[in-house]
């Protein structure tokens, strides 16, 4: 009866570490390509890394992103990003919620 219980709960432990893993697998992969205004600054997130944004960049719907935080659509639209907003490679910006550090 013993055993029953243990390999129960292995299993279950199984589970567990399963979806804790995929769960942040999803968030990783859902913040791999973007460009991002942080802190009042242009990031680049590519292949999970988070650099600098160095260059204007033309994305493959036409999208025009600017070093100074101009987005240009392909139909004539132009947005400035804000804090929290991130444009996605496919041209789609998002606003992605960050919270503000308290002035201490």
């Amino acid at each position: 009866m013993k055993r029953i219980v243990i390999i129960a709960m292995i299993v279950a432990a199984g589970f567990t570490v399963k979806a804790q893993d995929t769960t942040g697998h999803k968030m990783h992969h859902q913040m791999k390509d973007c460009v991002m205004m942080k802190n009042g600054k242009l990031l680049q997130m590519k292949d999970g890394k988070t650099m600098d944004f160095s260059q204007d960049i033309t994305l493959t719907d036409g999208t025009m992103i600017m070093k100074d935080g101009t987005v240009k659509k392909k139909d004539g639209n132009t947005v400035t990003l804000k804090e929290g907003d991130c444009v996605m490679m496919d041209g789609t910006v998002k606003h992605m919620g960050m919270k503000k550090k308290k002035d201490m």
